[in-house]
């Protein structure tokens, strides 16, 4: 009997291992669509998002208390920035354990649980990939920098000086400093990038590469479905070292200008891409890429020649934009969509001043928002939302060089005053602390928690959070947008970026007045077929009477008009 009762019992955990195999590989929906394509992203910054425990820094277990409202907004998937063990010199971004949870933030088990509640959301968890270095405590680099002869001595990079107190070359450090530190006990400079406590890693040694590759493994097997993988442009260094060229100026800390040439960008990195996504492949994982660029053409080259490289490399240049320009936009825009390739839009980021900070004019600011966000969720491609971005979060930026905790600003200030501002407590009611913890937050919240909060902002019919939700919703259930082509018009005007989304039958005109000034937009859509032109409302925020579109559309400075077009019968 108990022999039988063990064969039942295992070939049950093979039927179920089976299945779970099975619906891990479901990687696209019923039309054969990717599952990624279509979902909506939002990067969460676990120290600033929830606090559960009441510690003042947020935690694992307080995303989990919020996956209802992440759900109710309508977030397909969540990426968590580091959440590993970790000095936090960089805040996370320095990972001494790729394979377990920081106690800050919970358990393994902690863990485990938000995946599998946010499954039962059909949200899926993303982790942030740290492959280009490890922290200077991880057991990888304790080893290393033992002696010179140690078993991982070549996981990382090092080298003998130039001479006497001089470093093997003129390369600088992003973060304000040498990218080279003398290790006394050993006499070696080892290569850091980032800061002297981030070695990079020697991806050029297969012990390397096969270590991180089974690192994505174990987390794959725990549920996580794919990965934003950080810094992924300085992956690899010249073998020679060459100096880079200097430029003329100086950088924000001061230092000589430098074309970072033989220390970025360097051909390698794509045979790492590559090796990545075949990996991810196995699980029906998505990667999502750090992929700062200058222009589209080599942006495309991180999808690979063949598609086989990142499914999602984050066109960041729209952050890099200073103002409001349409035919900025409308000419950006065009040359995304005609490369082929499947964009992904970000307006702001845990490293980039939040984007209703830098678009404000203090007097339109909650209408700005509301256009942005118009703007890059209905365009065709994927989107990668910033926790509080839906409810107008702003900048709280220290006002003092004592205030900072970001290690950048603490070098660069004033000039520099690092990112600390862009990363405050999600704000969730007017309550002490907008309602992220009873203890002091790590980072204070700004004034503004007391009208720009989750809960004021669901009452509130008119507010960025409301307009957020109908956006998403309206995302998730149009055709056209999912699936559409874009088709730019009014292609000289300065003011105002137009567009249409067709799929088939369906045409959704999207229509956002990025001046200050009132518009009228005039439209001729006989060529796409139609000539006397019906307009069915789906979302605006345009107060004015309208006459029809023949007379030309009116529109408030920043407004949003959202809606489809179809034919007009004769007569009518």
């Amino acid at each position: 009997m108990l022999k039988r009762w063990i064969a039942t019992g295992a070939l049950a955990l093979c039927y179920t291992t089976a299945l779970s195999a099975l619906a891990q590989q479901k990687t696209s929906d019923a039309e054969g669509h990717a599952w990624w394509q279509h979902a909506v992203f939002y990067e969460v910054y676990p120290r600033s998002f929830a606090d559960s425990n009441d510690d003042g820094v947020g935690d694992l277990n307080g995303i989990g208390s919020k996956l209802d409202y992440l759900r109710d907004l309508g977030v397909d998937a969540i990426w968590i920035t580091p959440c590993f063990p970790s000095p936090q010199v960089d805040f996370g971004y320095d990972v001494s354990d790729y394979e377990a949870i920081d106690p800050m933030y919970g358990t393994m088990k902690d863990f485990d649980h938000l995946v599998a509640e946010a499954k039962k959301r059909n949200i899926r968890v993303l982790l942030d990939f740290v492959v280009n270095h490890t922290s200077d405590q991880h057991k990888w680099f304790q080893d290393s920098k033992s002696s010179k002869t140690a078993e991982h001595r070549d996981w990382y990079i090092w080298r003998d000086g130039r001479g006497p107190g001089q470093p093997p070359n003129n390369w600088l450090s992003t973060f304000g400093l040498s990218a080279w530190k003398l290790d006394l006990e050993t006499n070696q400079y080892y290569y850091h990038y980032f800061y002297p406590q981030q070695p990079d890693l020697n991806w050029r040694n297969p012990a390397v590469e096969k270590a991180m590759l089974d690192v994505t493994r174990f987390w794959y097997k725990r549920g996580v479905a794919g990965f934003r993988l950080d810094a992924v442009d300085s992956l690899f260094e010249d073998e020679k070292l060459t100096d880079n060229p200097v430029l003329p100026g100086t950088d924000k800390f001061g230092r000589p200008n430098m074309d970072e040439k033989y220390n970025k960008k360097l051909p390698e990195v794509h045979d790492v891409m590559r090796k990545l996504r075949s990996t991810a492949n196995e699980y029906g994982s998505v990667l999502i890429g750090e992929t700062w660029t200058s222009d589209v053409n080599e942006l495309k080259d991180y999808y690979g020649e063949k598609n086989d490289e990142l499914q999602l490399p984050m066109d960041l240049m729209m952050t890099g934009f200073t103002g409001l320009s349409a035919n900025q936009y409308r000419k950006h825009i065009g040359a995304l969509d005609a490369s082929g390739q499947w964009p992904v839009y970000v307006i702001t980021n845990h490293d980039i001043v939040r984007s209703y900070t830098r678009y404000a004019d203090g007097v339109h600011n909650d209408n700005i928002a509301k256009m942005l966000a118009a703007m890059y969720l209905t365009l065709r491609g994927t989107v990668v939302m910033y926790y509080g971005e839906e409810i107008g979060m702003e900048n709280n930026d220290p006002k003092s060089k004592e205030e900072v905790q970001d290690p950048i600003g603490k070098l660069g200030w004033p000039e520099e005053k690092g990112r600390d501002g862009e990363r405050t407590p999600m704000q969730w009611n007017d309550s002490a602390n907008a309602g992220f913890s009873k203890a002091k937050p790590w980072l204070p919240v700004p004034p503004s928690y007391k009208t720009h909060n989750v809960a004021s902002e669901r009452k509130d019919v008119n507010s960025v959070l409301s307009f957020y939700r109908q956006l998403l919703t309206m995302r998730h259930k149009e055709p056209a947008l999912l699936e559409g082509s874009y088709i730019p018009l009014n292609g000289d005007d300065p003011n105002v970026f137009a567009y249409i989304r067709r799929y088939q039958d369906e045409a959704i005109l999207v229509v956002l007045n990025m001046s200050a000034k009132d518009q009228k937009v005039q439209f001729d859509l006989s060529s796409l077929g139609f000539s006397m032109p019906k307009l069915s409302v789906l979302l605006t925020d345009v107060y004015k009477p309208m006459t029809g579109i023949a007379d030309g559309l009116p529109m408030e400075p920043y407004a949003v008009f959202i809606a489809k077009i179809s034919q007009a019968s004769a007569g009518k």
